[in-house]
């Protein structure tokens, strides 16, 4: 795993709005919320038009390979609110705390309710800031 994960200022600020308006009250997720507090502290902090494209970043729709049982699978790493499909996983999720950040190629470790997953980030299939940049160019 990484020591270092990026996020960009737009995504940070939408995330610390999350985690403000979820700490306000009591909440069944605080346990999430911690963990991604501190995945945001450690995180480096850059411009939406400086991240490189095989980062993780909201609303980015990534290829996982889980190490242990060698299945692949596709999710959109979303806001709590946005999660209504299957094939999207919350960034209050174990798996989406986890992706939050990392490059293709990287592998994460985390505590998810049954054991530690490992999981190999294949490949950023699509990621909004990439997606926005070659619109404009």
């Amino acid at each position: 795993m990484s020591d270092s994960i990026f996020v960009t200022k737009p995504d940070l600020g939408k995330l610390r709005g999350l985690l403000e308006a979820r700490h306000a009250g009591y909440s069944y997720d605080r346990p999430y919320l911690d963990k991604l507090e501190e995945e945001l502290e450690r995180a480096e902090i850059v411009d939406s038009y400086a991240v490189a494209r095989d980062v993780v970043t909201m609303n980015s729709e990534v290829r996982l390979k889980d190490l242990d049982s060698g299945e692949v699978s596709v999710y959109r790493l979303v806001f709590p609110s946005q999660a209504r499909s299957e094939n999207h996983v919350s960034v209050l999720a174990p798996i989406g705390t986890a992706m939050l950040g990392y490059r293709a190629g990287d592998v994460v470790e985390w505590q998810v309710p049954k054991g530690i997953r490992r999981l190999q980030i294949l490949e950023v299939v699509y990621q909004p800031e990439a997606a926005e940049l070659a619109v404009l160019s």
